[in-house]
């Protein structure tokens, strides 16, 4: 019973906590001893707070036996990115140089996400400052794939996704710059949604216009990620980007006719390992039997390496600005590199990084008024072994940068729009390969309909990783 509580979608807890047919210890506890027995296996939660956690739990029950109304989460076990701030619990981003630091206040994601009653159980594992989709750190380690556990998970919420594929939580919380809430989600055959920017409104931040990084939710299943962004959607005034509609927008059914929807499949002419486009490649008739109207077609990308290259160079210098000045023995490599190459910028090149940027986006608004959704691989490589770094070469092309062989999430991250990792199949030697679906401008919802769609029709997330459990 503990470990089918702990595979059950999040939908159906919700719905069983919320009908007294189980309580909120009952499923911390199932959860608690599944972190106990598999988290050391692959160094997913970092920080665990299974004490404040059960008073949590109790208080839930003692609630909902009153006759409170409960919250959309109420008694959903969780852990958060080691990037959000949660009071009085240790924070890291995973780095030495805050590896004591405890705040004093939430995010507004994790108090989002308190306020629908979920229950926090701890921390989940990132590389140092959310630099680089490989999650390792020197204050932690490494995180494993639960698939194999020589190879890497992803990054950078690649904790939280790991934990969600060994069945330690059935939500979690990411956020996504360059891929980090869909490549891990990508590599741990769970579902990932990075959501358009301000659907899920950041604070604290000190750079509230920038839209290149975003928070969101992760889950095994599209009908729960659905579930946590209508707790963590809906306007702020903390930000100054928030969209105006509420999260309640997406808790409605998720179906849909997809009849004649058109639909782009396309690779951005980059290079992929031949088992990734064989995996995604064979998704196609899927979404052709589900209706839809499948072209290879290609939007014109040109400009968008340069476009997010600069602008995540520009994030680093401006938000670890004193970390490298005053710490700059204790970042790693890439963080120091990237942030050096934000200090060489200057306002007449960033401001034709920008220009050419807004071309980009009407390039594809045009492109998309043919095709509602674009359909290609997440990542361009397999999970790879967890020593290395990065991949330095894709076939025979070399990878200059540690972020250059995630070009098929990045690209889509610079014009902005909603984009989902969906398990979408399995590698000769059983490694999870991601399907990603990316919407028009804002359509969030659209992009939830036919991930769930296609996860229906497939049932890949169904899957588990019998290396670990």
């Amino acid at each position: 019973m503990t470990t089918n509580l702990c595979f059950l979608p999040a939908v159906d807890l919700a719905r069983m906590l919320r009908n007294k047919e189980i309580s909120a210890r009952e499923v911390l506890s199932a959860h608690l001893a599944q972190i106990e027995r598999v988290n050391p296996k692959v160094n997913a939660i970092v920080t665990l707070t299974a004490e404040g956690a059960m008073k949590e739990a109790d208080h839930a029950d003692t609630a909902i036996l009153r006759g409170e109304n409960p919250g959309i989460l109420h008694g959903l076990p969780i852990a958060h990115k080691d990037l959000q701030l949660t009071r009085g619990i240790r924070t890291t981003f995973g780095s030495p140089i805050y590896k004591d630091f405890i705040p004093d206040s939430d995010s507004l994601v994790v108090e989002r996400i308190k306020s629908a009653g979920a229950i926090s159980v701890g921390k989940t594992n990132v590389p140092e400052f959310g630099a680089g989709s490989q999650t390792f750190n020197p204050v932690f380690g490494a995180t494993r794939n639960p698939f194999d556990p020589g190879k890497t998970c992803g990054g950078s919420s690649g904790g939280a996704a790991a934990a969600l594929a060994c069945g330690l939580i059935p939500i979690a919380d990411g956020s996504d710059m360059g891929g980090s809430l869909r490549n891990p989600a990508n590599f741990c055959n769970v579902v990932g949604l990075r959501p358009s920017p301000g659907r899920v409104p950041s604070y604290p931040s000190e750079m509230g216009w920038f839209t290149l990084s975003v928070d969101g939710p992760m889950a095994r299943t599209v009908s729960d990620v659905a579930l946590l962004l209508s707790a963590l959607a809906g306007p702020s005034t903390l930000s100054p980007i928030s969209l105006l509609d509420p999260g309640s927008k997406f808790s409605l059914p998720l179906e849909r006719d997809f009849k004649n929807t058109r639909i782009a499949w396309i690779n951005l002419g980059l290079p992929y390992e031949r088992e990734v486009l064989a995996v995604v490649n064979s998704a196609r008739p899927v979404f052709e039997a589900l209706g839809c109207i499948v072209d290879e077609s290609e939007p014109d990308f040109s400009g968008a390496d340069e476009i997010f290259k600069a602008w995540r160079a520009w994030s680093f210098e401006a938000g670890l600005e004193t970390e490298y000045r005053e710490h700059q023995d204790k970042l790693k490599d890439t963080v120091i590199w990237n942030i050096e190459q934000g200090k060489s910028l200057t306002g007449p090149y960033l401001a034709r990084v920008e220009i050419n940027r807004t071309r980009l986006f009407h390039r594809l608004r045009e492109f998309m008024e043919k095709y509602e959704f674009l359909v290609l691989p997440v990542s361009q490589v397999l999970p790879f072994d967890v020593e290395k770094p990065y991949p330095e070469m894709i076939n025979d092309e070399e990878m200059h940068t540690y972020v250059d062989w995630m070009k098929s999430c990045y690209f889509i991250s610079t014009v902005g729009n909603p984009a989902i990792s969906v398990p979408g199949g399995f590698s000769s030697s059983g490694l999870p390969v991601g399907l990603q679906i990316v919407g028009r401008h804002q359509d969030d919802w659209g992009v939830l309909q036919l991930a769930y769609a296609f996860e229906q029709a497939t049932h890949h997330w169904k899957h588990r990783p019998a290396s670990v459990l």
